[in-house]
């Protein structure tokens, strides 16, 4: 689904992603962790060009991520992305936020993009919200709404870049349980995150990231049982307590 090789980027003179060599299978889920700064951010925007690479490879779906304006279009539309804050417009409201990209983007006639984001709505449990705006909604509602309005444009990868680092603890725990299902159901995901619980009951591969590159990949059994790399082990020392 995802091949990135020897990929490499920098902003200026500081190099921040250092020969990047990943594979994601179909429908496989990838947790990336390691300290800030580490790229891992940075790495999964290259992966929808919301970040430019300057060397290597990064082929989606069979489409390579070149300057070419039309396959990075086609891209974006197969990859939903989550950010760390909701980025929902605040004028309009929860539906209207859902339908925007179906009906402007795939042209979706908007009674069909109305009652596909009820369904989304529905699916993380918020369907009662609809006619909300999302100032009126909490930060854990409007999180999902933000992972509903992904799912409304039909992507086959999802991207979260830290999606629950910005909400209060008790609201952690709705986003992640809405993750845990989307997994369940077969959604490719790549996952950036500091919720080691959820890498380890959801994740295939968990990669650590350290200066850049991929210092360690590996199942949640070995990466938490048995790190390879000092480097991990002296990462995970500090986040398990």
């Amino acid at each position: 689904m995802i091949d990135i090789v020897g990929m490499h980027k920098w902003y200026g003179d500081f190099h921040v992603l250092k020969g990047i060599d990943l594979t994601i299978a179909e429908k496989e889920r990838i947790v990336i962790c390691g300290p800030s700064g580490s790229g891992k951010s940075t790495l999964i925007r290259c992966i929808n060009r919301l970040e430019e690479h300057q060397r290597g490879q990064i082929i989606v779906d069979g489409i390579e991520l070149t300057n070419n304006i039309k396959n990075i279009e086609k891209i974006r539309t197969e990859v939903g992305m989550v950010f760390q804050h909701f980025n929902l417009f605040p004028h309009l409201s929860i539906v209207e936020n859902l339908t925007l990209g179906p009906i402007w983007v795939r042209k979706v006639p908007k009674k069909e993009a109305e009652e596909a984001a009820m369904h989304y709505l529905e699916k993380v449990q918020i369907a009662d919200q609809a006619r909300k705006y999302p100032g009126q909604l909490s930060g854990g509602q409007q999180q999902r709404v933000a992972i509903a309005r992904s799912l409304c444009m039909n992507p086959k990868i999802m991207l979260f870049d830290e999606p629950t680092s910005a909400l209060d603890p008790e609201m952690i725990k709705e986003v992640l349980d809405v993750m845990i299902d989307l997994a369940r159901e077969g959604m490719t995901m790549i996952v950036v995150t500091h919720e080691m619980g959820f890498a380890k009951s959801v994740a295939h591969r968990v990669l650590f990231m350290d200066f850049g590159q991929i210092v360690e990949g590996n199942t949640p059994e070995e990466f938490f049982e048995n790190p390879q790399h000092e480097r991990t082990k002296l990462f995970l020392s500090q986040i398990l307590h």
